[in-house]
């Protein structure tokens, strides 16, 4: 099968390739290349997130030997909460080859280039709102790739669930024509393919203005389904990714307001004077709003000219 992904020395190349690019671009300082020069480090970033997230798949901090320990221990907790079986949902699509072939397409090549097209959309129609979501795409990946350092084997590897590996199945595995235990597959949870296509969608719903933008839900919806059914993940996988990305839009919403906060109060503190001090004529208007709001504005005018002066809430 070919594979649409890069790995992460191609990634890492293609990165550093767009850095270099960005630098010669800026040194021009021709307008229409320093806007290029904008796209091209944007998109060096991603490419260094999507390489940092295919190399965290071989590397570890805890022994790979628990992997399997951990994940049959995500598999009874989710049965002691009475989550639905991850083995009778695969089984409803099992009898349907050309369905589970188009799934282990789809978990293979569409969370990379779906986010990238998402990222493109946002920098190039909607750029007031592209950097938030970019910090909140980095974020994300960063705390999930920090979350998989410790291994957990994906669910397809437990012979006590009864699950199958649909890939190999099909010929269509990334990690050769046969299964088995490979340090490269031991980053499940959380589900980065979740937790992209949850951001996927939470970025088109709240930035686009059509009706229809709530069918982006569609497409994490389709994705939670997709990495069960092939077997690549848990439903916890998912959850986890959610709760990851929800902690990171709460923080960044708590940033901002704190942010606005003490804008307001700097604001406040600026056209806060001392009462009888000089206004010049040309500002009469700017400092009778400030008195409707209750407040004393001053200008130091050294010349004296054409002055009026804020006396007890009153212009004189």
């Amino acid at each position: 099968m070919i594979s649409l992904d890069l790995d992460w020395q191609q990634s890492i190349g293609a990165a550093a390739g767009l850095a270099a690019v960005t630098l010669l671009l800026r040194e021009t300082h021709k307008p229409p290349l320093v806007r290029l020069a904008t796209a091209t480090r944007e998109s060096a970033l991603v490419l260094a997130l999507f390489a940092l997230w295919q190399y965290a798949g071989s590397f570890s901090v805890g022994s790979t030997n628990g992997a399997i320990a951990r994940s049959e221990w995500i598999w009874r907790l989710e049965r002691a909460l009475h989550l639905p079986s991850e083995t009778s949902v695969q089984r409803l699509f099992l009898p349907h080859p050309l369905v589970v072939e188009v799934f282990n397409l789809y978990y293979d090549t569409l969370h990379f280039p779906v986010l990238i097209a998402c990222m493109i959309w946002l920098f190039w129609r909607h750029r007031e709102h592209y950097g938030r979501w970019r910090t909140t795409l980095v974020a994300v990946t960063g705390l999930s790739l920090v979350v998989q350092l410790i291994p957990v084997a994906p669910p397809r590897m437990l012979p006590s669930t009864g699950l199958v590996d649909t890939a190999v199945r099909y010929h269509q595995s990334v990690y050769g024509s046969v299964g088995g235990f490979d340090a490269d597959q031991l980053s499940a949870m959380p589900s980065v393919h979740v937790g992209w296509a949850l951001l996927v969608a939470a970025a088109i719903i709240t930035t686009a203005a059509s009706r229809w933008r709530w069918l982006a839900l569609l497409y994490p919806a389709m994705t939670t389904l997709v990495v069960v059914v092939t077997a690549n993940h848990f439903w916890l996988d998912g959850i986890v990714a959610a709760a990851i990305l929800a902690l990171v839009v709460a923080a960044q919403a708590l940033g901002r307001r704190l942010a606005a906060e003490r804008k307001r109060s700097g604001t406040r503190s600026d056209r806060r004077v001392e009462r009888g001090a000089p206004v010049p004529v040309g500002r009469v208007g700017e400092a009778e709003r400030a008195l409707a709001d209750g407040q004393i504005v001053v200008d130091d005018d050294a010349h004296g000219l054409g002055e009026h002066r804020c006396y007890d809430g009153q212009l004189g």
